[in-house]
């Protein structure tokens, strides 16, 4: 059995952001991998095969509408299976109904949720593919 931890990228271009749910998500025994555009988001989507990407919609050069596409769109099983949780500030019906629809697990509002919810979010998905905090 490997020691592995479960990996956890978040493609978000709000550094303090991405700080603090970075810190908290490794107190809780993840690893973090960040990117904070979507172009950096899909290639390390692609080289770190993370358990779960947190994404953003409104990101530099490609946006989380674009990366949720390509990534759910590969021809690679291991990357098009990663389950997805949009964490945006785009909270209208059309978005968030647009987000499942392209096949994110989840669609979390940032305004809605603390970063203890946003963890037990994170939990419950990856509870959902079968993954366990290792």
């Amino acid at each position: 059995m490997d020691n592995k931890k479960t990996k956890i990228l978040i493609v978000e271009d709000d550094k303090f952001l991405v700080r603090a749910i970075g810190d908290h998500l490794q107190r809780e025994g993840f690893e973090v991998i960040t990117a904070f555009n979507g172009e950096e988001g899909l290639r390390d989507i692609e080289q770190e095969k993370p358990d779960l990407v947190l994404l953003d919609l409104i990101i530099p050069q490609k946006d989380g509408f674009e990366v949720l596409v390509e990534t759910k769109g590969s021809s690679d099983r291991k990357i098009k299976n990663i389950p997805i949780v949009i964490l945006s500030n785009l909270g209208q019906e059309s978005d968030i109904k647009k987000g499942l629809e392209l096949g994110a697990a989840d669609y979390l509002i940032k305004t809605e949720f603390s970063m203890k919810g946003i963890v037990k979010k994170i939990k419950e998905v990856l509870a959902k593919q079968g993954l366990t905090l290792r």
